[in-house]
């Protein structure tokens, strides 16, 4: 609009120092020092050689889990298999130890020849004894575990009944030396019948 009435000024060109001046500063403004490029390249480097350390620990790490899971996974099937065996007969005993009343669950799997044995609430061995868990067998007793307990904490075990061992018909768990003994010598807690 005023370019109507003829007052705005004319364009007027840059001297040509002033122009050449400002043109090197734009043009060095973009270029940047090789130096940094190389630096960012680094940078790039060292973050991809990072991840994948970081990916490696990671993975290793859980495939450590992974294959603790799969053991446990494994030893719950093996419980429950004999667990549910057609051949599984349970016998739980009342177990009186010194100033507590506790028990003994016996899971035998008269056909697989295993034993699944849960002891609860036992009172914890002087630091000489240990119970000892027998299979009562028609030729007499054979030594089924020795199980010292420094702590009064659930203990569960699975066991197999020895190959050549006669046919089980009983159990038995008595207070032994903390080495085990080849027959019962100590005090005897129950013996039962399967």
């Amino acid at each position: 609009m005023t370019d109507w009435l003829g007052m705005t000024p004319r364009p007027v060109a840059p001297r040509a120092e002033l122009r050449a001046a400002v043109l090197t500063r734009a043009h060095g403004a973009r270029q940047r020092p090789r130096w940094a490029a190389a630096g960012r390249l680094a940078a790039a480097v060292l973050l991809v050689v990072a991840g994948a350390w970081w990916a490696r620990v990671s993975l290793r790490r859980l495939g450590g889990r992974v294959s603790a899971l799969e053991t446990r996974l494994a030893a719950a099937e093996d419980t429950l298999r004999l667990l549910r065996g057609p051949g599984t007969r349970v016998v739980q005993v009342p177990v009186r130890t010194p100033g507590r009343l506790g028990s003994v669950t016996v899971f035998a799997d008269t056909a697989a020849r295993r034993w699944y044995v849960a002891c609860e609430n036992l009172a914890p061995n002087r630091p000489d004894e240990a119970y000892q868990l027998w299979f009562a067998t028609e030729a007499g007793m054979v030594t089924a575990a020795v199980m010292p307990m420094d702590r009064s904490e659930p203990m569960w075990m699975a066991l197999e009944v020895p190959a050549g061992v006669a046919r089980v018909t009983g159990a038995a768990m008595s207070i032994e030396p903390r080495r085990g003994s080849a027959t019962p010598t100590g005090q005897v807690l129950f013996r039962v019948s399967l």
